[in-house]
C-alpha cells in the first residue's frame, strides 16, 4: 500500500477528515497537495497548500494546469448545514448540491488528463446520509447519492486508464464533533449506536482512502467500501423491548 513517488491532491483537505486522508497518504510516500478556501490553523507535515473554492471551475482548471504530474484525486470537500427544507429556499439547497456533486465532477474532469498519463486514481467521499434518509440534511444526502452513483459512470467511462472509487463514510470524531453531536455525552452516546461502540477516526477514513488508492486496489474500480463501523443498529431492536427476538420466519 505504499505510494511513494506519487503526488495526490486532497480537496477541503486542511482539517477533519480531509486532514486526516491528508496524513494518511504522507504516511504512505505520497506527495500531497491540500486544497481548500483558507489554509489549515496548524500546518500539515509533509503537504503544500494551495488555496482553492472548488465550486469556482475557471480556478480548479488553473490549480490542475499548473501541476506537473498527479496519481491521486480524494474529492473529500463538501458538507452542509442542519436546515429543513422548509427553511431555505430552493436556491440555498441547490448550493449543497453543487459543492457535494456537481464540485467533485468538475475537480475530476480538470484532473482527467494527468491521471489518464499516470494511470491513477480517483477516491469520492461519500457519507451514509445518501443512502438512508438524511432528515435536516435532504439536499447533501440527495447529493451524495449522486456523488455514488457519478463514481460509477466515471469508472466505466475512464477505465482501464483511471479507476474511481467511493468511500461511504459513517460519523467521525473531528474537531467539530461538538457542532453535530453535543458534550462528550452526546458524542458518547452517539457512538453506542455503531455496532463497534465508536465514531471513526479521520486516520480510520485516511487508511482506507490509501487502501484504495494503492496497488493493493488494483482491480478495484466503481466500487463504494463502507467505512461506518458497522453501520447503525436497527431502531426497531430497541423499540421491541429487551430481549425479544423476532420470529424466525418474520419477513422483510
Amino acid at each position: 500500500m505504499e505510494l511513494d513517488g506519487k503526488v495526490a491532491v486532497v480537496t477541503g483537505g486542511t482539517r477533519g477528515v480531509g486532514a486526516g486522508i491528508a496524513r494518511a497518504l504522507v504516511r504512505a510516500g505520497a506527495e500531497v497537495v491540500v486544497c481548500a478556501r483558507r489554509p489549515p490553523e496548524v500546518p500539515l507535515p509533509g503537504t503544500s497548500f494551495a488555496a482553492l473554492d472548488v465550486r469556482d471551475a475557471d480556478a480548479v482548471g488553473r490549480l490542475f494546469a499548473a501541476l506537473p504530474r498527479l496519481d491521486v484525486l480524494v474529492n473529500n470537500a463538501g458538507g452542509a448545514p442542519h436546515r429543513l427544507l422548509t427553511e431555505a429556499g430552493a436556491d440555498r439547497h441547490a448550493r449543497v448540491v453543487e459543492l457535494n456533486l456537481l464540485a467533485p465532477m468538475t475537480v475530476s474532469l480538470a484532473a482527467y488528463e494527468h491521471l489518464r498519463r499516470t494511470r491513477g486514481s480517483i477516491v469520492m467521499i461519500g457519507s451514509v446520509s445518501g443512502g438512508r434518509p438524511s432528515p435536516g440534511t435532504a439536499a447533501y444526502g440527495a447529493a451524495k447519492a449522486g456523488l455514488e452513483s457519478l463514481a460509477r459512470s466515471m469508472a466505466a467511462e475512464w477505465a482501464p486508464g483511471i479507476r474511481v472509487n467511493t468511500l461511504v463514510v459513517g460519523m467521525v470524531r473531528t474537531e467539530r464533533s461538538h457542532l453535530h453531536y453535543g458534550d462528550q455525552d452526546g458524542i458518547a452516546a452517539v457512538a453506542r449506536t455503531v455496532p463497534l461502540g465508536r465514531l471513526a477516526e479521520p486516520s480510520d477514513v485516511g487508511a482506507a482512502a490509501v487502501f484504495l488508492a494503492s496497488d493493493a486496489a488494483a482491480y478495484i474500480s466503481g466500487a463504494s467500501l463502507l467505512v461506518h463501523g458497522g453501520g447503525e443498529r436497527p431502531a426497531f431492536l430497541d423499540a421491541a423491548g429487551a430481549g425479544h427476538r423476532p420470529a424466525a420466519d418474520k419477513e422483510n
